[in-house]
């Protein structure tokens, strides 16, 4: 961790939340204390590398790194997931905000499904 935080919480280096998603692919020293660390990958980046990804596949429709966000959020409310669970995963501070997701739960009595479903799949 930068010094000022390793200062401030020490054991927060070897904690799961510190650790990266997407780390960079380099390392970089510290300018103060000298450590040699990774750190996240910059976040221009990724959304090119994910663009490259996206031409490559020849996907028609447009796709940013945010889509995967919202394919995240409603994949999880078409699973049956809780709205306060995905408001919580999505870092939202209002329900309202994550409600927008809700759209897809309304499909009709057709796209209503079991959980018994699921358990017949799996056979």
């Amino acid at each position: 961790m930068p010094h000022a935080l390793e200062r401030k919480y020490p054991r927060m280096g070897s904690s799961w939340p510190w650790f990266w998603v997407f780390p960079q692919d380099h390392h970089s020293t510290d300018p103060v204390s000298g450590v040699v660390r990774r750190h996240h990958l910059y976040d221009q980046t990724f959304q090119r590398a994910f663009k490259r990804a996206v031409q490559a596949t020849g996907v028609a429709k447009p796709a940013t790194p945010h889509t995967l966000r919202h394919c995240f959020a409603t994949h999880l409310l078409q699973s049956g997931t809780d709205i306060r669970t995905v408001q919580e995963l999505l870092g939202h501070s209002d329900v309202a905000t994550t409600m927008i997701y809700t759209h897809v739960l309304k499909m009709g009595g057709g796209a209503v499904r079991s959980p018994l479903d699921a358990l017949a799949q799996e056979g």
